[in-house]
């Protein structure tokens, strides 16, 4: 029997981290190697980053983008571990600083871990695909617990781009993040985003396509936490062995042409 593969929990104390946690724990191809918070801020009874950076094989980490990207950072200069990064809401340049990262060491880099949205991705690719801009409309839906602090969320801009994929044009030219008082006629091949923030919602996520005569809605509905624990874990068990490089969900799940 192989060595269980160790596995550090960045952002420990969160409500993702603990759904990590429960969902390695659960595992015994799994070990738990590290609980730490973030690379900025220690807590009593938990790692610290150089402990974890050292300790495990992969660290999986739900924090905020900034610490995502003090993480890599640090595992770059170390040239281990490998990492699986959850973090939504990081701009432009945060993104960059984890690819830079990524030419050290293996990084999935995914706004959603859950199978069946990168599934539901695949399919809004292909209904843009198919459907003219000139007769449907695109809209992006998205609802979250009141404690989310980034929208439209990051698994509302995968969608997103993945039907501006499906349209061959570039996302930031066709999108409408928000509508307040006089917004005029809709443009022709606009793709907007609606967001809802309130309770505990998990994460509802839905894309209409809007023509004069149908409706078209593909959807997805997040019922636990532990579904993106769960994916998580299946990207930590993929990623450890890999070559340096920025990855995703469909990578992982195998979901990319050749």
């Amino acid at each position: 029997m192989s060595d269980p593969i160790r596995i550090a929990i960045a952002g420990a104390l969160g409500r993702m981290g603990q759904a990590v946690d429960r969902a390695v724990s659960a595992d015994a191809a799994f070990a738990v190697a590290a609980r730490f918070d973030r690379p900025d801020a220690e807590a009593p009874g938990l790692a610290t980053v150089a402990d974890a950076l050292a300790a495990a094989d992969v660290i999986i980490d739900f924090t905020l983008p900034a610490a995502s990207v003090e993480l890599a950072g640090r595992a770059a200069e170390a040239g281990r571990p490998a990492l699986v990064i959850g973090a939504t809401g990081a701009t432009d340049a945060q993104r960059a600083a984890i690819a830079k990262a990524a030419e050290r060491v293996p990084i999935v880099f995914a706004g959603n871990y859950s199978l069946g949205v990168n599934l539901l991705m695949g399919l809004v690719a292909q209904a843009a695909r198919a459907l003219p801009a000139e007769q449907w409309d695109i809209e992006v839906f998205e609802a979250h617990h009141r404690h989310k602090v980034d929208a439209p969320s990051g698994t509302a801009l995968m969608l997103g781009e993945a039907a501006a994929h499906g349209r061959s044009v570039d996302l930031a030219r066709v999108q409408r993040r928000a509508r307040d008082g006089i917004t005029g006629v809709r443009p022709v091949g606009e793709i907007g985003f609606s967001v809802l923030r309130g309770g505990g919602i998990v994460g509802e996520h839905s894309v209409t396509f809007a023509a004069e005569e149908e409706i078209l809605t593909l959807s997805h509905s997040g019922r636990d936490r532990g579904l993106f624990a769960r994916g998580a874990v299946a990207a930590a068990r993929w990623v450890v062995g890999q070559p340096p490089g920025l990855y995703d969900m469909q990578d992982v799940l195998g979901m990319k042409g050749g």
